[in-house]
C-alpha cells in the first residue's frame, strides 16, 4: 500500500507542473496584426470582423486585432510591419501590393494573409495555386478590369475623346498599362495625372481640366482608398464623370465603379486565418480569386453633373444609388 501511494505521489509530482502549461497553451488567445495603409474608419475592416464573428472570434475576448495605419504615407509601412513583428503577432493581415510588400520584408515566419491586385506578377507568391513562403490570402483582379471599366466609361460616355487617369508612383504598373491598352483599342486619348501625395490630388485635377479631358479614370490606389472623399468631391467640384475600382468611392458620392465586392473578400480573409491559427500552412492554401463583380452606378451623381446614363449601361448595373 505504501509503495503505491509513493508510486502515485511522484507521478502526480511529475505530471503537476504540465497542467498549468497546457492550461496557458489552451487560454492564450490569438493576435491579428492589420497592416492599412490608409485610416479609419475603414468599411474593410468592419468586413472582416465580420468574418471573425462569423467564425466565432470575439475581438477582445478570444482573439485581439492590433491595428496599424499608415494615413496615407506608403513610407511609414516598413516601420509599422517592422512593430507588429516585434509584438509577435500570429497572423498579419496588410491591405494592398505596398502593406504585404511592408510585411512580407519584416518577416518570413509570421503568416501573412495578403489582399492583392496582382500578387504574382509584384513578386508576393510564386503561384496562385502555390503561393510558397508564409504569404497566402486573396487576389482582387484589379488589374485585369481596368480596361473593362474604361470601356463602360466610354459607353457611358460615346463622345468622350479624352480621359485623365489618376495614378501613383506606387500603384500597379500593369494596371496602368492595360488601361493605357485599352485605350488604344478605343480610341481615347489619356492622360496620364500623377499623384505622389494627398496634397497633389487638386494639382492633378486642375491640369486634368488644362488637358481638356471629359472624364477620369481613377486607378487602384491604397492612398486614394483611404481618401476617397477627398477625390469624389474633386471630380464633383471640376463635373468630371468618373469611374473607380471600388464600390466605396460610389458611396460617397462617385458616379460609377466596377471590380468584385471588396467587403466580401475581407470577409473571406478571416476564414484564412482561421485555417492559419488553427494550424494550416500559408504555403498550402491557394490564393482566391473573386468570384463576382459589380457594376455600381450613382444616379444622384450623375444628375448633379448632368450627365445622362444610356440605358444600356443603366440595365447592366447590380446596384444603382438613386
Amino acid at each position: 500500500m505504501k509503495k503505491k501511494i509513493t508510486v502515485l505521489t511522484l507521478c502526480a509530482m511529475f505530471f503537476a507542473p504540465s497542467f498549468p502549461v497546457e492550461a496557458q497553451q489552451a487560454g492564450k488567445v490569438p493576435r491579428i496584426g492589420l497592416l492599412r495603409a490608409g485610416s479609419p474608419p475603414d468599411p474593410m475592416i468592419e468586413a472582416f470582423r465580420q468574418g471573425l464573428r462569423d467564425l466565432g472570434y470575439v475581438e477582445g475576448k478570444n482573439i485581439v486585432i492590433e491595428y496599424r495605419w499608415a494615413e496615407g504615407k506608403n513610407e511609414r509601412l516598413p516601420d509599422l510591419a517592422a512593430d507588429l513583428v516585434r509584438l509577435g503577432v500570429d497572423v498579419i493581415v496588410p491591405g494592398g501590393n505596398a502593406a504585404t510588400s511592408a510585411a512580407k520584408s519584416a518577416t518570413k515566419t509570421i503568416p501573412i494573409v495578403m489582399q492583392s491586385s496582382d500578387p504574382v506578377g509584384t513578386g508576393l507568391v510564386a503561384s496562385l495555386a502555390r503561393p510558397g513562403g508564409n504569404i497566402t490570402g486573396l487576389s482582387y483582379l484589379v488589374t485585369d478590369l481596368s480596361g473593362k471599366r474604361l470601356e463602360l466609361l466610354k459607353e457611358t460616355l460615346p463622345k468622350v475623346s479624352r480621359v485623365g487617369l489618376l495614378s501613383h508612383p506606387a500603384g500597379n504598373p500593369v494596371e496602368l498599362q492595360e488601361t493605357q491598352d485599352a485605350a488604344r483599342t478605343l480610341r481615347v486619348e489619356v492622360k496620364i495625372l500623377e499623384v505622389r501625395d494627398p496634397k497633389d490630388f487638386e494639382s492633378a485635377f486642375e491640369a486634368g481640366k488644362t488637358a481638356r479631358i471629359g472624364a477620369i479614370s481613377v486607378l487602384a490606389s491604397p492612398i486614394f482608398y483611404a481618401h476617397r472623399t477627398r477625390i469624389v468631391n474633386l471630380a464633383a467640384k471640376y463635373r468630371l464623370p468618373a469611374s473607380y475600382n471600388q464600390s466605396e468611392f460610389v458611396e460617397v458620392g462617385g458616379l460609377m465603379s466596377y471590380g468584385p465586392p471588396f467587403r466580401d473578400l475581407f470577409r473571406r480573409a478571416a476564414a484564412y486565418v482561421d485555417k492559419l491559427l488553427k494550424g494550416a500552412k500559408p504555403a498550402d492554401l491557394p490564393v482566391e480569386q473573386p468570384m463576382k463583380f459589380e457594376l455600381i452606378i450613382n444616379l444622384k451623381t450623375a444628375k448633379q453633373i448632368g450627365l445622362t446614363i444610356p440605358p444600356n449601361v443603366l440595365v447592366r448595373a447590380d446596384r444603382v444609388i438613386r
